[in-house]
Parts: structure tokens; C-alpha cells; sequence
């Protein structure tokens, strides 16, 4: 047995000798980067992920929550000066509950489930008073808290008494808020607009102006600043993009269908007036369009009848002062007795009075430019090779039909009033040219494949040394093999029983003990038989 050891021990010692300095670091690297890798896994699968319980403690409520954990026998770790709690993740939910159903943490407000909870018939009017409106002030709180870049926020509303007669006026009420917003945090226009809105809405008679908004460095957050603030010309060019965009999709879409995707390319630029309009207009129209007349309202009638002597004849016929002359009276009769007959009729009309004040859209498209490239070479192949062009036919008929859809889309996309003005032809472009092949294969590769580059060379670099690593194993363990089989055949050798020959009783010719003789120097010495077949062929 220690022979065998021993053996052993000398042949590792020998193909340890005999490897190379990168064998040797292999082999000894490898086992070690197995077992860290190992080890590592090991530590991290094991490990506890700690999260947070509750952030933003005060001390008090940290005392209270570290003793029932340490009741229970949880294990827990205090950051942010003991202003956060860390419990294992597999335990967060579960101790939520259950400290809620402690009571804890006691933030020490009062919402409005205090009335449903503490209600007595003991409570004076200034009591409930004052908890209502404290319970005000918490909800509000709240609901600012849940604004994006507001960590915590404290309101105090001054809310005056109802007025006692009737004819006393209702006094304003107003709002103080002290916001802990987060570090380089800039609210949006809309964003102050709406928390303005909010604290307005939520508070009874509380006008937006006697609202006061502060950061915890007391900077003001005005919502009229904030209005006169936002870049008028990023909002603009905002709205013309997207008014680009929609218009391409849209076109891109309707031509993909037509000669593909990946055969046509689009591009639009508009021209937007953004001078907004507000007239007010004030109409009269007649009742009755079709005789041109109102509605009559009121209608006088005055008959006069006169009968007496004729008047004398001589003189010259004359006028009035008030009449008009040549000019016969409505409805007058007169007789040669003298006797005359008038009547007048007066009609009031009333008419349709329309006064409209018109805001015109903040915006509108004076212009649109649309340009369309169009591939023109063929999907299909000549018989050579090369990329079939289309035909001044075929490239006619295309450019005919895109630009019939592209004039329709100009036409109903830009402002009535400029529509009869421009002429849609001038306002498309349509061009032929041969896209790059290489250019689209490689976009169309990299957006079907979604993979880096890099990803192929870790994954490749990754394989080769997999597979070195595999062909240096595979190689130490087939000259391990070879080497212990040799081990066996000398030890087989060495107990291989000794085979005793017949005596052969039969006299032996010269010849004969010549080859018995060559046999046995073969069989004890290889080495001198080989020496002496060599001489005796160097000989002959």
C-alpha cells in the first residue's frame, strides 16, 4: 500500500514538474475562483435584505417602536440619527400590521376619524371647533404630501367665525403652508397652480390670494411667478413638434401601406401662428329671413274722418308748413263736399340681437411643408445581381398618388381662412433615390436583435475560456488515466506468475536452440535483442 502511494505521489510530482507556468496558474486559480464564486452565492442568497419600516421618526416614536421590537425578539438596525427603522425584508409586511395594530407609530394628529372614534355628547361647540379644524389641517396635509417632491407638509388655516346676523359679511379665511420639499426639487407651473387650487378648494371661502406657500428656507412659492416664469417659447416649439410628429406618423402610416415601410422616409415642417384672438361680435338679424322682417311687437292704428263745408274756390293751391308738397297723404280721401278720411298705421318689429365673444384656438397652421423620399429601387433583383431601378412610368404613377393623398392632408391641416390662399402642390415635395442597403440591413439587425455588441464579445470571451478550461481538464485526466494504466500493466508484470516450460525429452536441433535462445534474450533483454538484429543487419 505505501508502494502505491509512494507511486502515486511520484507521478503527480512528475506531471506537476513537467506542466507549464499558465497550466500551473490555471489549475491553481480555477479551484479558487470556483470556491469564492461559491462562497459568495452562498453569502448573499443567505444574507437578510434589511428595508425600511418607517422613515422620518421622531425619538419619541423610535423608543416606543424599538421596545416592541425587541419584545418580539426582531432583529433591527437605526439609521438617519434613529429617524429610520430597518427590519429584515421577509418581516416588513407582518410588522406593519402588527404595529398598527399597537397603535404605532403615533404621529400625534388628528383626522377626522377622531369624531368617529372619541365622540361624546360632553363636547362644547369651541371643542368640536377646534378639533374639526385641526382635523382640516391634517387631511390637507396629507394631500400635499402626496404630491411628487414634497416630503412632509404643515398647514395652519385661519378660519373666521360665522357671522351672527344676516346682513353681516362673510370674512375671508386664510392659509399658511411651510413645505419640506426634497433637495434641488423645482415645482413645474402647473404644479403650484394646482396646490394653490387645492388648498382654495379645500378650505370654505378661502381665495387663492390669501393662500401663502413656503419651502423649509422660507422661499416663497408664488403661483404668479410661477405662471410668468414658464418659457413661453419652449412651449411653443413643445406644441410644434408635436404637431410634426402627428402629421408624419400619420402620413408614415398611410404610405407604408403603399410601398412599404421600409421604402419610404418622411419629413414635415409646419409654420404656426400662436397670436391667440378674442373679439367680441354683436349681430341684429330679421325673424323672418326669407321676407326680410322681424317679429312685430306692437301696431298703432289712427283714423282721422273729417266732414264739413268745402273750402272756397280762388286763390292759389298752396302747402303747409308741415307737409310735404306734391306729395299725396297715406290712406287720405277727399271729397268735393269737403269731407276727407286718414288713417295711419304704425308697426313695431323686433329683431334677433346676437352677441357672441369669440376666442380664437391658441394656435393655428398657417403652412405645412411635407417631403417624402421615396427607395427606387425594386425588392426584387436582376438576374445579375444588381438592384432593379424603377421606371420613369412607375415612379410617375407613385409620385402621382402620394402627392393626391399629401395636397387632401395639406388642405384640411392648415387654417380655413389660409387654405384658400396656398397652394398645396407648392407645399409637397416627392423625390426618388436609392436608399443604402447596407445601411438599412444594419438599422434593421440592430432593432430586431436589440442586443449590444459588447454582449457578444463578454459571451464569446466567456466561452473560449469555458471551453480552455474544459480541454486542459479533459487532458490532465486522460494522461492521469494513461499513467495508471501503465501503473497496473508493471504491477501486473511484477506478480505475473513465473511459467515453467516443459522439458522436452526430444534431442534439440542447432537451429532450434538458436531460436529458443533469441526468444529468451527477447523476452529478458529488449534492449540487446534489438542491438544484436541490429548488427546483424548492419551485417547483411
Amino acid at each position: 500500500m505505501n508502494q502505491r502511494i509512494a507511486s502515486y505521489k511520484e507521478k503527480l510530482t512528475s506531471f506537476w514538474q513537467t506542466r507549464p507556468g499558465w497550466q500551473k496558474a490555471l489549475l491553481i486559480c480555477t479551484p479558487i475562483v470556483l470556491i469564492l464564486i461559491i462562497g459568495i452565492s452562498s453569502f448573499f442568497a443567505t444574507k437578510e435584505t434589511m428595508v425600511p419600516l418607517y422613515k422620518d421618526l421622531s425619538a419619541q416614536e423610535t423608543g416606543k417602536i424599538k421596545e416592541e421590537l425587541d419584545a418580539q425578539g426582531v432583529k433591527y438596525e437605526l439609521e438617519g440619527n434613529g429617524s429610520t427603522i430597518l427590519v429584515p425584508d421577509t418581516q416588513a409586511e407582518g410588522l406593519l400590521v402588527d404595529l398598527a395594530a399597537e397603535g404605532l407609530p403615533e404621529s400625534g394628529s388628528i383626522d377626522y376619524s377622531f369624531f368617529s372614534n372619541n365622540a361624546s355628547w360632553g363636547m362644547t361647540d369651541n371643542e368640536f371647533d377646534v378639533i374639526k379644524l385641526d382635523a382640516l389641517q391634517t387631511e390637507l396635509s396629507t394631500l400635499l404630501t402626496n404630491i411628487d417632491g414634497i416630503k412632509s407638509a404643515d398647514v395652519l388655516i385661519n378660519k373666521p367665525t360665522d357671522p351672527v346676523f344676516v346682513t353681516d359679511e362673510q370674512e375671508e379665511a386664510s392659509a399658511s403652508i411651510v413645505l419640506n420639499t426634497e433637495t434641488g426639487y423645482d415645482f413645474q407651473p402647473e404644479q403650484v397652480e394646482a396646490m394653490y387650487r387645492l388648498v382654495s378648494k379645500t378650505v370654505p371661502n378661502l381665495p387663492e390670494e390669501n393662500i401663502v406657500i413656503t419651502n423649509q428656507d422660507f422661499e416663497y412659492i408664488n403661483m404668479d411667478t410661477a405662471k410668468a416664469g414658464g418659457d413661453a417659447y419652449t412651449n411653443q416649439m413643445g406644441i410644434k413638434q408635436e404637431v410634426e410628429q402627428g402629421i408624419q406618423q400619420r402620413v408614415q402610416q398611410m404610405l407604408a401601406a403603399m410601398v412599404g415601410a421600409e421604402n419610404v422616409r418622411v419629413s414635415v415642417t409646419t409654420d404656426i401662428d400662436f397670436d391667440q384672438e378674442t373679439r367680441t361680435e354683436e349681430l341684429v338679424e330679421p325673424v323672418d329671413e326669407e321676407n326680410n322682417e322681424g317679429l312685430p311687437v306692437s301696431v298703432e292704428t289712427i283714423t282721422e274722418t273729417y266732414e264739413g263745408e268745402p273750402t272756397e274756390e280762388g286763390g292759389v293751391a298752396g302747402t303747409g308748413e308741415e307737409e310735404v308738397p306734391n306729395v299725396a297723404a297715406e290712406d287720405e280721401t277727399t271729397t268735393g263736399d269737403g269731407a276727407y278720411n286718414n288713417v295711419k298705421e304704425s308697426v313695431n318689429y323686433e329683431f334677433n340681437k346676437i352677441k357672441k365673444e369669440i376666442t380664437e384656438s391658441p394656435y393655428s397652421i398657417r403652412d405645412i411643408g411635407i417631403q417624402v423620399a421615396v427607395d427606387s429601387n425594386k425588392n426584387a433583383a436582376a438576374q445579375n445581381g444588381e438592384a432593379q431601378q424603377l421606371t420613369q412610368q412607375e415612379q410617375t404613377q407613385v409620385e402621382e398618388s402620394i402627392t393626391s393623398i399629401l395636397n387632401s392632408i395639406v388642405s384640411t391641416s392648415v387654417d380655413a381662412e389660409v387654405a384658400q390662399t396656398i397652394n398645396p402642390e407648392n407645399s409637397v415635395s416627392v423625390v426618388f433615390q436609392p436608399f443604402a442597403a447596407s445601411q438599412t440591413a444594419q438599422s434593421d439587425d440592430a432593432a430586431g436583435s436589440g442586443i449590444p455588441v459588447w454582449a457578444y464579445i463578454a459571451g464569446g470571451v466567456l466561452l473560449a475560456a469555458v471551453a480552455v478550461l474544459v480541454f486542459m481538464l479533459i487532458r490532465s485526466r486522460r494522461n492521469q488515466v494513461e499513467e495508471e494504466d501503465e501503473l497496473l500493466e508493471e504491477e501486473e508484470m511484477a506478480v505475473a506468475p513465473v511459467v515453467v516450460e516443459e522439458i522436452d525429452d526430444t534431442p534439440e536441433t542447432e537451429s532450434a536452440l538458436k531460436q529458443k535462445q533469441l526468444e529468451k534474450l527477447a523476452q529478458e533483454s529488449p534492449e540487446d535483442f534489438a542491438k544484436l538484429l541490429r548488427s546483424w543487419m548492419a551485417e547483411d
